[in-house]
């Protein structure tokens, strides 16, 4: 007789949580949308608690918010709280680029390279969701190399705010082509020990997602569902 595998609740609300993360971040649920429990568990083929607990995590990343008499829905950011957010970010970065350059090690650099050919992969494809999932990364692992576990901790508090609006930020291709071509810097400063110089890209980087997130707001295109071709 086939053996019953179970999946440890804590496994199955993670993983819960990492797809409902995706559709919200990739616009598949629209900002100010509401988390309707009982269509998520059938489409997520998960019980209500998992569910339930899933919400509650990304609630706590700033991705969904818990209203009294309207249950969970899914945040929206006035286009000060962007601004006042991506500033913030931008300081970050800046500071996990500058650590980064100067305490990076060859391992940590060689994967970082490793992440770029492939991100520069779906760039090509113009494979959004591939390129924005390995773009993450990019950033996490530069954080990561700057080596302070308390900037890595303001860090992800203030990033996990922003996933959705820097997945939306490649949808004008002329800022995904600049975005991209930041990133080829980003690399090329990383390999030079440049830590002045990777501090100010990394800022400026955020700075241009910050005013791509704002003209689509201001554009009403913020939402819109298509890959790329604003």
């Amino acid at each position: 007789m086939a053996q019953i595998i179970s999946i440890p609740r804590q496994v199955l609300h993670h993983e819960v949580a990492t797809r409902l993360r995706q559709r919200i971040v990739e616009g598949r649920i629209a900002g100010g949308a509401k988390l309707n429990e009982r269509e998520l568990s059938e489409s997520l083929k998960v019980s209500r608690t998992p569910l339930r607990e899933a919400i509650r995590t990304l609630a706590a990343e700033g991705l969904v918010e818990l209203l009294p008499n309207r249950g969970a829905v899914v945040a929206q950011m006035s286009e000060d709280d962007v601004a006042d957010t991506f500033e913030v970010i931008a300081g970050l970065e800046g500071q996990s680029g500058e650590l980064a350059a100067l305490r990076i090690t060859p391992e940590q650099l060689a994967e970082i390279q490793a992440l770029h050919y492939e991100m520069l992969a779906g760039f090509t494809r113009r494979d959004l969701p591939t390129y924005y999932r390995l773009n993450a990364l990019i950033h996490t692992h530069i954080n990561a190399a700057a080596g302070n576990p308390v900037l890595t901790q303001t860090w992800s508090t203030v990033n996990a705010r922003l996933q959705a609006l820097r997945f939306r930020s490649n949808f004008d291709e002329a800022k995904w082509k600049r975005a991209m071509k930041e990133h080829d810097g980003m690399i090329d400063l990383l390999i030079a020990r440049d830590a002045p110089g990777l501090r100010g890209l990394l800022t400026t980087h955020l700075l241009h997602k910050r005013d791509a997130v704002l003209d689509l707001m201001r554009t009403g295109r913020l939402n819109a569902h298509h890959q790329a071709r604003a």
